[in-house]
């Protein structure tokens, strides 16, 4: 598209922002929504990144553009986008799209406000209150503490902070030269966001400890106590015990109650991976005491109105997006109970897509999922029959890259694979859309024989 004249901004004319809206509103349904979750339609449109870039035709220029070649723009964009709501996204731990949280995604970019202080977000604070407070209700806690965060690393970040602070204050002011060496223990098959945690807050990450997993992925309780007593022995403080609840590839659920008692006897912070997007705290308070700075022209304390209703000094951000409105409209809307007949639902699919499975040839379970995670080998008609041969694990981690390659080009489907400990290359589908039915996983399990039959 060649650079147009000098445009007029929309600022100050109303009819023309909501001309333009309507118009960006209707290219979203039409584009991302109804073609973007229906089975007619490509999961993606694969393009090299060169071509991509001409394509969207991304440089910057001093002169803007037209409306017409903005709704063009906004038209490209999704058309080029992978399409996570779609029915044969398998890629990653999320799919779906839910447009109870959609809407309330459009209302909080609407609204722009930032939720540090009651006085600009006063619905949102409230809001993302009764939410933690009904998340914490769920895990048996009356009481206590919490916030959104921008992603499960972002809190398991505030995890270990959290854990260092309560057994440290000091810390907050003196930084680290007032601390021993710092041990924290988690499982081999934790989120690597641990490693990085601990190196970002500045631990290093030989204070992680990694403690062994059984055969299904679960944290050994055992060695935990093995390696508390290795740390002590090697002059370091233990701090903190960091177990799972959904492993990221396995989907394994660690033994949280075998690990809670080694973490009373050693006196040690237990944290839970569990894959939210918000942090909840059995404590109260901490969380200020932990990150609160007091800045004077945010959080005055003489305000006209309670101000222990400004939640932003508890965070490290100061302008922190809400998070809390697109779950609370889909709670609202489900209920407790739509809500658990969505999980249960998906516990119905991935056990339907297993015993499918079993029933054709060229299908290998790495193992019998206790989750929604099926991790499962797919063994083209050249391998059958010769799992003896001496190079049949070799060729076998060579299929899931290439299939992954043909169903991506062609817009078919998307699954994720990865290499695993001594495993090679595997898939893993997550079976987390609450619009898939028996047909998709059908699907699923043809296309990769499809794709997969010359191999």
């Amino acid at each position: 598209m060649a650079d147009s004249e000098a445009l007029p901004s929309l600022a100050g004319d109303p009819v023309a922002v909501e001309a333009l809206l309507r118009a960006v509103f209707g290219v979203v349904v039409d584009e991302a929504i109804q073609k973007g979750t229906s089975v007619s339609q490509k999961v993606c449109e694969w393009k090299e990144p060169e071509e991509l870039k001409q394509l969207l035709d991304l440089e910057l220029r001093s002169q803007g553009e037209s409306q017409e070649q903005i709704l063009e723009r906004c038209r490209a964009v999704i058309r080029y986008s992978v399409k996570t709501g779609h029915p044969r996204f398998f890629n990653q731990l999320f799919s779906g799209l839910d447009p109870h949280a959609l809407a309330g995604r459009i209302i909080t970019e609407s609204l722009n406000t930032s939720q540090y202080t009651y006085e600009i977000a006063p619905v949102f604070v409230l809001m993302e209150e009764e939410v933690l407070r009904k998340l914490r209700a769920l895990v048996g806690w009356s009481s206590g503490d919490g916030i959104f965060c921008p992603g499960g690393s972002i809190s398991n970040m505030y995890a270990i902070n959290l854990a260092r602070y309560q057994r440290y204050p000091d810390c907050k002011q003196r930084g680290l030269r007032t601390l021993p060496p710092l041990a924290l223990f988690t499982s081999k098959e934790c989120h690597y966001s641990i490693q990085k945690g601990a190196a970002f807050l500045g631990l290093g990450t030989d204070s992680v400890r990694v403690v062994k997993a059984d055969e299904r992925g679960k944290m050994v309780p055992e060695d935990l106590e093995r390696q508390i007593g290795m740390a002590e022995a090697e002059g370091a403080v233990p701090f903190l015990v960091s177990a799972t609840s959904g492993t990221t590839v396995l989907g394994a659920f660690d033994p949280l109650e075998a690990i809670a008692d080694v973490c009373q006897r050693h006196g040690l912070w237990l944290h839970v991976d569990g894959k939210v997007s918000s942090l909840k705290l059995e404590s109260e308070n901490l969380l200020k005491r932990c990150h609160g700075s007091q800045a004077s022209y945010l959080f005055q304390q003489d305000k006209f109105y309670d101000v222990a209703l400004d939640t932003g000094d508890k965070v490290v951000q100061c302008g922190r997006r809400v998070d809390c409105l697109k779950l609370w409209l889909m709670w609202k809307a489900q209920g407790d109970q739509g809500l658990e007949r969505r999980v249960g639902q998906a516990f119905v699919l991935a056990r339907y897509l297993v015993e499918e499975m079993k029933k054709r040839e060229g299908f290998e379970l790495v193992m019998e999922p206790e989750f929604v995670n099926v991790c499962f080998w797919f063994v083209p008609p050249s391998l059958r029959g010769k799992q003896e041969s001496p190079d049949y694990h070799e060729r076998l981690s060579k299929v899931a890259p290439m299939l992954k390659e043909r169903m991506v080009k062609e817009g078919s489907m998307m699954i994720g694979y990865q290499p695993h400990g001594t495993r090679g290359n595997f898939f893993r589908v997550v079976v987390a859309n609450s619009a898939l039915t028996c047909a998709d996983m059908d699907f699923l399990l043809n296309e990769l024989e499809r794709l997969g039959q010359d191999l």
